[in-house]
């Protein structure tokens, strides 16, 4: 038997972890169908953080997580962040030492 660990976010927010048992050779559809977890067309899942397919054989100890999808972009808020901030409020640029070089 494999003990497996299921974590998702339900509806309400709220993150759920359940350890399910599982036979030799179940794959994550199993450890979610254990679960009640239905995936939506824009989650995904993974084990530890890493994407895999519904179809990937689990191994013991393994952690199911199942991901929600980007709200935005981050390269898109860190470049609105820095915009807003300004160029001299952030990065190199914030704790700059008097009368040194720009950029130290």
């Amino acid at each position: 038997m494999l003990h497996i660990d299921v974590v998702w976010v339900d509806a309400q927010g709220l993150v759920q972890e359940k350890t399910v048992q599982l036979a030799q050779g179940a794959c994550l559809q199993d450890a979610l169908a254990a679960c009640d977890v239905l995936l939506l067309p824009a989650q995904s899942c993974g084990i530890w953080g890493r994407a895999k397919a519904l179809d990937y054989a689990l191994q013991a100890g393994d952690r199911v997580e199942v991901y929600q999808p980007l709200k935005v972009d981050p390269k898109v808020a860190r470049r609105e962040r820095f915009a807003k901030q300004g160029a001299r409020s952030a990065g190199l640029f914030a704790s700059r030492r008097a009368h040194s070089k720009a950029g130290y």
